[in-house]
């Protein structure tokens, strides 16, 4: 491996430690390198606190070396001032001569910026060092800043004869069908705590009076955002414990809810619901969306050619009768592949047991 891309991948390598505590931020990781030595290393730790560059040159004990180092990011340094100030102002004032990055930033602020300010002051700049790598790593951002619209993740547990929900009688207990086994359902809590927000419609909520949260793995719990055009969740349910941020979207905004993390936007449920909806989830800077349920609105994503990635999970068990999986289609990926496009997942139960 060549000593740009090895110092690079540690940049990758440290960047990923702040998945799930920095969006909408981007993920970045920092190395600073003196003859052939890393002295420094940092990484992006939560959203409003400082960059990778700030905790890498932070690190590194002895300040004087930094006129003979590298400094290697995993994105465009920034150049304005935001919830900090812009780190590529602290590269030239420490004076470090040389800069490798990865990727420029996509965000109409920095993109070119920051490396226009670093090469004004006389500093070599290098760009596209595992750029492909350092894109998808940050995919999520990407899709955000370029689109205007969060990066969707389509989630859903089917029946090895194609039902995700088995046919309901009246009387049954309001409680989620179990397709899931223990492991796979805690995996469904990981990705929960790495998207920013989670999206089921009305009859995923009246059937199962789900909570969305991220009970079985640690971390934060995403946004809950809910399709409900008529009002018919009741207000008892676990959507409206005040307990999540959760925005729900309908036609009749009048409400008996009273609490600070329930938010209802009136929205018109007509052709343009979901283009409407990823609009405003992307003002609010909603940069990632897992979409569970149930299988009216997947397959109004997937007709819709709305969706970036969808996880597939496939249990060893039989309905016979009940509601169909979403029909979809798509290159079916390993979940290490670098992708560019439309990728599915499939997770068969029978790997995921606890042995």
């Amino acid at each position: 491996m060549l000593t740009d891309e090895k110092y690079m991948q540690r940049c990758l390598q440290l960047a990923s430690n702040g998945k799930g505590h920095v969006a909408p931020n981007p993920m970045v990781g920092a190395v600073v390198v003196h003859d052939g030595k890393i002295i420094g290393e940092g990484y992006h730790r939560q959203y409003g606190k400082a960059h990778a560059e700030v905790n890498a040159i932070n690190s590194v004990s002895d300040k004087n070396l930094l006129k003979e180092s590298t400094i290697y990011v995993s994105l465009e340094p920034c150049s304005h001032y935001g919830k900090t100030p812009p780190c590529s102002q602290l590269i030239i004032d420490m004076q470090i001569p040389r800069v490798v990055i990865a990727t420029l930033d996509p965000y109409h602020k920095v993109s070119g910026r920051g490396v226009k300010m670093l090469q004004e002051a006389g500093i070599e700049v290098v760009i596209g060092v595992l750029e492909k790598e350092a894109r998808f790593q940050n995919k999520e951002f990407f899709v955000s800043q370029t689109q205007n619209r969060p990066y969707i993740y389509l989630k859903w547990a089917q029946t090895s004869d194609g039902f995700i929900d088995k046919k309901r009688k009246e009387g049954e207990p309001i409680e989620p069908t179990p397709i899931s086994n223990n492991l796979t359902k805690t995996l469904v809590h990981k990705l929960r705590s790495e998207v920013s927000a989670i999206m089921i419609a009305t009859n995923t909520a009246v059937n199962d009076n789900p909570s969305l949260t991220t009970r079985l793995w640690f971390g934060k719990n995403p946004h809950r955002i809910i399709l409900d055009r008529n009002r018919r969740i009741p207000e008892n349910y676990h959507l409206f414990d005040n307990s999540v941020n959760t925005i729900l979207f309908t036609e009749k905004v009048e409400s008996k809810i009273v609490n600070d993390k329930t938010n209802f936007i009136p929205l018109k449920f007509d052709e343009h619901l979901i283009p409407s909806v990823l609009k405003e989830l992307n003002k609010r800077k909603i940069n990632s969306l897992l979409v569970e349920g149930g299988a009216t609105l997947l397959q109004s994503f997937i007709d819709l050619g709305a969706w970036d990635e969808a996880y597939i999970e496939i249990a060893d068990r039989r309905f016979v009768e009940g509601t169909k999986a979403p029909n979809i289609r798509g290159e079916v990926v390993d979940d290490r592949k670098i992708i560019d496009s439309q990728a599915i997942h499939l997770v068969n139960t029978q790997n995921y047991k606890i042995l």
